[in-house]
């Protein structure tokens, strides 16, 4: 097959110019949170709490049962956003602040997340590069907010970052 004609289209982030202000973007699909992922995160962060690793512990404490460590709701929250945006289009994130967990995750639980997008400018000192404000917020499968985090990046323009790739090869 010929391939020289074929529209050829790449999955990336959005560059910050086509970021829009008060525009809120849903990640989809959802992530379902397993035990698995519950005990393998809390102990490679070695992170030793009885409420993510110990069953019969846990069900003696007020949710009566294990929870989600809440770092890896975090993560997931924040991952979930990445390839609709800030997947090849960020430089480094620069912050996070307001992170809350208003309501437990618990194993089974589906986590969607959804980002608003808070502030975009451009930055003073580098040309070509802007400061976005983002806020994620998780909810469970019964639309529970169960996590919310502002986050700073600092990200290209099209412009600018086009002009520092390579041309691609054919």
């Amino acid at each position: 097959m010929d391939t020289t004609d074929v529209k050829r289209i790449q999955q990336r982030g959005l560059y910050l110019d086509e970021l829009e202000e008060g525009a809120v973007y849903a990640h989809r699909p959802g992530r379902t949170l397993t035990e698995t992922d519950n005990v393998l995160f809390t102990s490679l962060t070695m992170n030793n709490q009885g409420l993510h690793l110990d069953a019969a512990w846990s069900a003696t404490q007020p949710f009566g049962q294990r929870l989600m460590n809440s770092l890896f709701t975090l993560g997931t929250m924040i991952g979930q956003s990445v390839p609709q945006m800030t997947e090849g289009t960020i430089i480094g994130q620069l912050g996070l602040t307001d992170v809350r967990f208003p309501h437990p995750m618990f194993h089974g639980d589906t986590l969607y997340t959804e980002t608003e997008v808070t502030e975009v400018r451009m930055s003073a000192s580098r040309p070509g590069q802007g400061i976005v404000s983002m806020k994620h917020t998780g909810r469970n499968q019964d639309g529970v907010v169960v996590a919310e985090a502002t986050r700073t990046c600092l990200m290209w323009t099209q412009e600018a970052h086009e002009a520092l790739m390579p041309a691609e090869k054919e």
